[in-house]
């Protein structure tokens, strides 16, 4: 059974998914670049294989953007958490539409995402987004 500390980083650690997402279907870029570390990563779908940096995370959304509906569709299909005291990691499937390009239509994808707590906040230090291998 979670103690009340676990279940209230669990809670705020999905409060944060939660507004990131929402962030995301508003194109809000300073929402979606709230609460992550100057040295985030991020493996991604689309090359390169990495992005190191903040900077480098945020020059992947006009990409993403481009690509999507409007307004973007950004669900969070089912979400997990584990939070420990400072450290804590997010799975989740996701759904996102795209309407442009070879993969065009709906794209289930897979994402995790790792956290840090930094100076008393939950911090996104990690991001990880995958598709199931084709042939």
């Amino acid at each position: 059974m979670e103690s009340g500390t676990e279940a209230g980083n669990v809670g705020q650690i999905r409060d944060l998914i939660e507004h990131w997402a929402e962030a995301v279907r508003r194109k809000d870029i300073d929402g979606i670049r709230a609460h992550h570390a100057p040295d985030f990563v991020m493996f991604d779908v689309p090359p390169p294989l990495q992005f190191q940096g903040l900077d480098a995370y945020m020059a992947t959304w006009p990409l993403f953007f481009g690509a999507s509906p409007e307004p973007p569709v950004f669900d969070i299909v089912d979400l997990k958490i584990t939070a420990g005291v400072d450290v804590a990691f997010a799975f989740a499937l996701m759904r996102c539409v795209v309407v442009s390009g070879k993969d065009a239509g709906d794209l289930d994808f897979r994402l995790t995402i790792c956290f840090r707590k930094i100076a008393g906040q939950w911090t996104f230090v990690h991001e990880h987004h995958s598709v199931p291998a084709t042939d």
